[in-house]
Parts: C-alpha cells; structure tokens; sequence
C-alpha cells in the first residue's frame, strides 16, 4: 500500500478508493467504520499544495483521538490577493478489531485515504 507520512501521527494512503481499503481491511478480518460527522478546515499559502497542507494539517487535528481514520472528502484551493485559501473536509472513520467502539484502542497508526 503506498504511503506518504503528513504529520508525526499520520500517513496518507495513496491511490486506494475507501471501497478498496475496507475490502482489505475486512479481508484481514478487522473492521472499517463510517462514523458520522465531518471535519472541515481552511489553510493559507503562497502555493495552491503548500495551502492545501496547511488546511489538511488543522482538520486532521480536529479528528476526534479515539479515531485512527480519516477520509478526504473534499480539497477546495482558490485565489485570493496574491495567497492560495484552500478549504478540506474529513470523515472520520476507525479501523479496528472489534465491532464496539468501546474497544477502541488509540494507539493505532492513523491513515487518511487520498481522494
């Protein structure tokens, strides 16, 4: 699966479609939640790449702790006055073990899957 590291606490799946990776993941006997709710941030740069990983950094923060997951909704860039704003919304999701949530163990990897 190839990945590229975002931040000291995630890495980002690329080119695998969430559908994919929750057949693997369920293949591999471990189960892939949707949980309900989003996290949408903006990001300022002087680069449209440089915007977008900035917003996607302060969303990432918003995911809630006990999930290990996320998914890229959307990636918005625009210019303004010279800056690039871009805007990104995740979707938390848990890859774990267990079908509860009450057996969430946070110590897992986090993962966010390219759009």
């Amino acid at each position: 699966m190839p990945q590229e590291q975002v931040s000291n606490d995630w890495v980002h799946v690329v080119e695998i479609v969430a559908p994919v990776l929750d057949a693997m993941i369920r293949h591999a006997g471990w189960h892939f939640m949707w949980m309900h709710g989003s996290y949408s941030r903006n990001g300022l740069g002087r680069t449209p790449r440089n915007a977008t990983d900035r917003a996607l950094t302060h969303a990432l923060k918003g995911v809630a702790r006990h999930f290990n997951a996320a998914e890229l909704e959307s990636n918005r860039v625009a210019k303004y006055l010279g800056f690039y704003i871009a805007t990104v919304t995740l979707q938390p999701r848990q890859i774990q073990h267990y079908t509860s949530l009450d057996n969430v163990d946070e110590s897992g990897t986090r993962m966010v899957r390219a759009q």
